[in-house]
């Protein structure tokens, strides 16, 4: 037993030796005791087995150790596959040098702690990358998506499970570039919207900050720790807010023209001055524009449209208090137009009808305006059209006036003496008998062009209520009877002096009586300016059956008296015979005058 107790493999020598001092001693003590044999043995075999135990324990102890040691070697090397594989690191067999199996777990445990410290700092490092782009990334969308909860990227990521690799990093970081990109895209948007806003907002006179607050307080102050909101949303009210603007800005501005024309129509008819228009030029040089290009601040405010319209009802009331004066005024216009037209303007719009009917209230007094401009307008598009025939219409009025002038010279027995002017008159007797002659072509040539004009129009052409045609083909029966009236003259005085010359070659001539000086006329001349003498056309009752129809007419006289006599003509059938037995007997009444005519014999 003692040397199965002394000689165990594990001991050094001197634990041997030192075991066996100390048995010899316990052995001398249980000698001096007086223990005996089997005492002694007993107690030895409790020694040994105390021993045993001790022994036992601690080989338990140091399996123990052992497998912690090995335990912890083992997660240490499975936090690193761990990390390197969270991490994107392939290089895994470098944990596992050559001589790894030789060493001890202590070794191995100490060869492994600075590999885990390093990958630990690493992915710390790599966690707080993606942090930080996570962040970014979860801001981005918040602001995209309209979130205002920004979510933690370190919460959000499962440290355990999450892959860090670098090749997932970059997909972050491509994800978020591309986020920026449309952020940057979105807040330029949203930028251009605004300012678009801002500008409708100017041109309208509308409160801007009131107007993008509406949409979102951050459109207009962005104040600490609040960005701008560029969601879709946001994108959205936006543009809505464009498009209820530019429709307000469309009907303010159809509504500043509608006004506007009224004040132009009020500026036309009140004749406003220039002085009072320039003070709305302003308005005037809006709406040159069309309505996408005012730009200009207040342009299409409230404030302007009611200065405009506060302008368009004071007109309004003063052309009310005006308007019978302009109703006046303008049928005065249309009055001459048919004056120096001959043409008779429409009864139902004369002045003392429009007086009456605006007076009584019984008409509206811009209708009566309107319908007096239309009757203005279709005036004188006629007297455009009957231009051609009026100038007919004159030259042959004056040729009458010219002829009536003829024969009242041709009955002047001084027109060949040597006084002043004998020479004038002589040449304008040449032109006259010229200009005669060409009559009957120009009233044949002037029937014919108002017969033609008739037909285009499809309406008679009257001049001062009677049709022209009938007027000249009523002046060809009086010019026809008039010169079978002179014919009838001519022949009598042939007869009166074949009866003179017989009774002077049966009785003998005598000394002719004479002339009466009542049958003398005014010869009808007066001295012009330069000492000459002028005709003066007078009616003579032998010469025209119809003796008003050569009165003296200048252009612009409106009515003359050959138009008052065909008009009366043409009231009532003519009685050429009646006329004619008048020439003939004021004729002969003339010649029958001396006392020494052979008809008083």
């Amino acid at each position: 037993m003692m040397l199965a107790f002394a000689s165990p493999s594990c001991c050094s020598v001197h634990t041997s030796s030192t075991c066996h001092t100390l048995l010899r001693e316990l052995e001398q003590i249980w000698k001096d005791i007086g223990e005996t044999e089997a005492d002694k043995d007993r107690m030895l075999s409790e020694l040994e087995r105390e021993c045993l135990d001790v022994y036992r324990r601690k080989v338990e102890e140091a399996a123990n150790t052992k497998a912690c040691l090995h335990q912890s070697v083992a997660t240490k090397e499975a936090e690193v596959a761990t990390l390197m594989a969270a991490l994107g690191e392939l290089n895994i067999n470098s944990l596992k040098q050559p001589e790894k199996k030789s060493a001890s777990l202590k070794e191995q445990l100490a060869l492994v702690t600075p590999l885990i410290d390093d990958l630990r700092v690493k992915k710390d490092e790599r966690v707080k990358q993606f942090a930080d782009v996570k962040t970014q990334i979860d801001k981005i969308t918040s602001e995209i998506s309209g979130y205002s909860n920004i979510i933690n990227a370190v919460s959000s990521l499962n440290l355990e499970d999450h892959d860090l690799s670098l090749r997932n990093l970059s997909e972050y970081k491509s994800h978020l570039r591309a986020l920026q990109k449309e952020k940057s895209e979105r807040i330029q948007k949203v930028v251009d919207c605004v300012n678009e806003v801002h500008s409708l907002c100017g041109v309208l006179g509308l409160d801007f900050g009131k107007t993008v607050s509406d949409v979102h307080p951050s459109l207009h102050e962005t104040s600490l720790g609040q960005s701008t909101n560029i969601s879709v949303s946001a994108l959205e009210s936006l543009e809505q807010a464009i498009f209820r603007l530019k429709t307000e800005r469309k009907v303010r501005y159809q509504k500043l023209k509608d006004v506007a024309g009224l004040l132009f129509e009020l500026w036309t008819l009140m004749d406003t001055t220039r002085e009072e228009k320039s003070k709305l030029s302003r308005i005037t040089c809006v709406l040159r524009l069309s309505e996408a290009e005012v730009t200009e601040p207040g342009a299409l405010s409230l404030e302007v449209i009611q200065q405009i319209s506060t302008e368009v009802e004071r007109l309004t009331k003063l052309k009310a208090s005006r308007m019978k004066e302009l109703v006046i005024k303008r049928r005065a216009e249309l009055e001459d137009i048919c004056y120096k037209n001959h043409i008779d303007p429409d009864p139902s719009t004369s002045a003392d009808k429009s007086s009456a009917m605006i007076d009584s209230g019984l008409v509206d007094p811009c209708e009566l305006l309107e319908n007096i401009e239309a009757q203005i307008s279709k005036a004188k598009d006629e007297a455009l059209s009957r231009k051609d025939i009026m100038d007919k219409i004159d030259w042959w009025l004056f040729a009458c006036e010219e002829e009536n002038w003829l024969e009242d010279y041709n009955q002047d027995y001084r027109r060949y003496s040597g006084g002043r002017g004998a020479h004038i008159n002589l040449k304008r007797a040449e032109q006259a008998r010229i200009k005669v002659t060409k009559i009957p072509v120009v009233v044949n040539a002037l029937i014919n062009k108002t017969l033609a004009w008739e037909d285009e129009k499809q309406k008679l052409f009257l001049y001062d209520g009677v049709r022209l045609v009938s007027i000249l083909e009523d002046y060809k029966v009086v010019r026809q009877q008039k010169e079978e009236s002179k014919k009838r003259a001519r022949d009598q005085k042939k007869l009166h002096d074949m009866l003179l010359a017989e009774k002077e070659s049966a009785y003998g001539s005598k000394p002719s009586p004479r002339r009466s000086s009542s049958f003398r006329k005014a010869n009808g001349y007066h001295a012009n300016g330069h000492g000459s003498v002028t005709p003066s056309p007078r009616r003579s009752s032998m010469s025209c059956a119809t003796p008003e129809l050569l009165t003296p007419r200048s252009n612009s006289v409106r009515h003359n008296g050959y138009f008052k006599e065909m008009t009366r003509l043409s009231a009532g059938p003519l009685n050429f015979v009646a006329m004619a037995k008048e020439d003939t007997v004021s004729f002969s009444s003339i010649s029958g005058s001396d006392p020494e005519s052979p008809l008083q014999a």
